[in-house]
């Protein structure tokens, strides 16, 4: 086993925000002496951010113990598929993350100027953001643009169910603006959500989307303002019923209807990231039709937003991200022994959470699972759980000198606060209290440095604002606090928002090992203190 510069124990409490106000806080309530110590060293206790963007959420939205683990055990922010795109298209100059610096959005522009330099880019067209943006579209001409693709199409998904049904034509105004704005990009045809976006296998739907494309069948107008009244026209038909956006039947658009059409060798983008309603209008466009249509374009290529169905395989802009070095990772190339611990209810997070959602086990990584209670309907009867259990655990490893890196989880302030019953999470909070305090004393005797966090709030917020019990997680900070035994190190000061993502590098460099160039975080410990 390779040596280390110090031995680490990370302690994750779930659930323990900070929060000044006293009104329902089952935290400031408890008896806490170990974790009052610990925040009265101010140069050692900080808070980080827990939620919203800085764990890969939407902003404001508040963490959770999948998405706080995972940021935590990766040293970065895992983002969410519509989070990850808005970033990209916000700083689209990024080199590492941006939109113009995107490999599969790189090879299929190269892949249309070094063809025929058509580019065709179909979804749906509105700013609902459940399954597709105007934003993302927009950008996406922006990109081929610049690229210098000569021609490039918009296939127009009307929507109309997460949106107005009849506000479509001013979406399209919108496209329209932006192609004249930019002086690049053509309308080549408009189709309802109900064709393009079947996901139950009527595929007689796809088809009239699919021969829309291919064969130009539909109502011909002349140019993008005539297509704009033609929908205005159709929302005034009281002779049918289904007659929004969601059902539009298709536009085929330009005075030369033959123009935007899907023809061989040319080269597609699906922007739509929720995947279920673009699998079927996908596997007609990139694999094989699974209906009798007359016309199928040769040598065409397709690239989708993100991963529409594992088996598919056309390249995804977006694909899943399975994150490399995450810090057991990181650990165990190092010939470094680590341990975790956490009782049942919270064993998945510091296995397959906090090594970056991925089942396996890394070098020389082992667990211990605790049993948590049976006895009891719901956690608020027995607010300890086992964390006296989980505090055996760790205790054994550290003393069984195998493991420099051991790190574990404390459930009761989450899973008591979920129950909103105030007096059994204050319980709960002053159990973990206990057990964090005989660990601190096991770190003093065995040369361990102790890290303790959470993985976002909960038990800081037992009082809804409007009253009655609140059971949810909150947007509050947590804490990030370091016992050194031997007073060795200290936090440095910074001005930039901390967060989770710096947990891992922290570790790392208190261990003495490389801190991965694809982690975000940044250590926040001062080596020279």
């Amino acid at each position: 086993m390779a040596s280390t510069e110090n031995k680490v124990c990370l302690i994750v409490i779930d659930g323990w925000g900070i929060s000044s106000n006293t009104e329902g806080n089952a935290i400031k309530a408890a008896e806490t002496p170990v974790m009052d110590a610990l925040a009265s060293d101010s140069s050692r206790a900080t808070t980080i951010d827990a939620s919203g963007l800085a764990v890969g959420l939407p902003e404001g939205l508040m963490g959770n113990s999948e998405v706080g683990h995972l940021t935590i055990g990766s040293g970065r922010a895992l983002y969410q598929d519509l989070v990850r795109i808005n970033l990209a298209v916000d700083h689209r100059d990024d080199p590492k993350h941006g939109l113009y610096n995107n490999p599969n959005l790189i090879a299929a522009l190269s892949r249309a100027k070094t063809t025929n330099n058509r580019i065709h880019f179909m979804g749906l067209v509105s700013d609902g953001g459940v399954h597709g943006h105007i934003n993302h579209m927009m950008a996406f001409f922006d990109a081929a643009k610049r690229a210098g693709v000569k021609d490039a199409y918009l296939h127009f998904i009307g929507d109309g169910r997460d949106t107005r049904p009849t506000s479509g034509s001013g979406y399209l105004k919108t496209a329209l603006e932006h192609f004249k704005n930019i002086g690049y990009g053509k309308l080549a045809d408009v189709v309802g959500r109900y064709y393009a976006m079947d996901r139950d296998k009527r595929w007689e739907r796809v088809q009239v989307a699919y021969e829309m494309l291919t064969q130009r069948k539909g109502e011909q107008v002349a140019d993008g303002e005539a297509a704009v009244a033609l929908m205005e026209e159709r929302y005034k038909d009281e002779s049918n019923e289904k007659k929004g956006d969601e059902f539009m039947k298709p536009i085929i658009v330009g005075p030369n209807h033959e123009e935007g059409k899907l023809k061989d060798g040319d080269t597609f983008v699906l922007f739509n990231y929720r995947s279920d309603r673009m699998r079927e209008i996908a596997e007609a466009l990139g694999i094989k039709p699974p209906f009798e249509t007359s016309v199928v374009p040769k040598d065409t290529a397709l690239y989708c937003m993100t991963q529409y169905n594992a088996a598919f395989p056309m390249p995804q802009l977006f694909p899943p991200q399975v994150p490399a070095n995450v810090l057991a990772e990181a650990v165990g190339n190092q010939g470094v022994s680590q341990m975790h611990v956490a009782e049942t209810e919270k064993y998945a997070h510091v296995t397959f959470f906090f090594n970056g959602g991925q089942e396996k086990q890394f070098n020389l990584e082992e667990r211990v699972m605790v049993p948590s209670p049976k006895d009891v309907p719901t956690y608020d009867l027995k607010p300890e759980m086992n964390a006296a259990g989980v505090a055996d655990e760790v205790i054994k490893a550290m003393e069984s000198g195998k493991y420099p890196f051991v790190m574990c989880n404390f459930a009761p302030p989450d899973m008591v606060g979920h129950t909103g019953q105030y007096k059994p999470a204050v319980k709960a909070c002053e159990a973990t209290d206990a057990c964090i305090g005989r660990i601190k004393e096991s770190c003093a005797k065995l040369g361990f440095i102790m890290l303790v966090t959470a993985d976002h709030g909960n038990a800081e917020q037992m009082i809804s604002p409007q009253g009655g019990p609140h059971t949810a997680h909150t947007t509050n900070r947590v804490p990030f606090y370091m016992f050194d035994p031997q007073s060795k190190y200290s936090w440095k000061q910074t001005t930039r928002n901390t967060t989770l993502q710096d947990v891992a590098p922290t570790v790392l460099e208190l261990l003495g090992l490389p801190v991965p160039s694809d982690m975000d975080g940044q250590s926040l410990v001062n080596l020279g203190a």
